[in-house]
């Protein structure tokens, strides 16, 4: 997901964006401690989705846009 995609949702759906990512997180996590992981690549991946929403949600706060 894209910066311009979320900078478009709502408030309340970017806190649920947010939720559904430190959940994905952590079920990446608890596979790769499995060793169930395939795709190592996926955990930077969403904590860089997790930046770009606290981002937004940031810039909202502070009225930068």
């Amino acid at each position: 997901m894209k910066v311009e995609e979320i900078r478009i949702l709502s408030d309340e759906e970017l806190k649920k964006q947010l939720e559904s990512a430190y959940e994905a997180l952590f079920s990446c996590r608890l596979n790769l401690s499995t060793r169930q992981l395939t795709n190592h690549r996926e955990i930077p991946m969403v904590k860089k989705k997790i930046a770009r929403i606290k981002s937004v949600i940031r810039e909202r706060e502070l009225g930068v846009r």
